[in-house]
């Protein structure tokens, strides 16, 4: 086999692994929250999507240990990261303060 082959490959390879750790599903942060700060306010979390006050904007989720990245991709917050933390089952910590799940 060549050796632009096996480069070809290995390339390929690296980018499924990277296409890997980002990703359209939340995983453990899917599903309607509420914050439980100064500010209440509901955040449904489904697959590439993110729903808070009536707007719906696009994002990707990337999951490391107990973080969950949220990355948006549309919207206002255009380009904006941000890191949730699960503290537990049903309730999680960032930036603008605590939310816990609803069922």
């Amino acid at each position: 086999m060549p050796i632009r082959n096996v480069l070809q490959i290995l390339l390929l390879a690296i980018a499924y692994i990277l296409a890997g750790c980002s990703s359209g599903d939340p995983s453990r942060l899917g599903g309607a929250w509420l914050m439980t700060g100064p500010v209440k306010m509901k955040v449904q979390f489904r697959q590439g999507e993110v729903e808070a006050l009536g707007n719906i904007d696009k994002v990707s989720y990337e999951s490391k240990s107990n973080d969950v990245i949220v990355t948006y991709e549309s919207g206002l917050m255009k380009g904006t990261a941000m890191r949730y933390t699960l503290v537990g089952g049903d309730t999680a910590r960032f930036e603008l303060g605590d939310m816990r799940r609803t069922k």
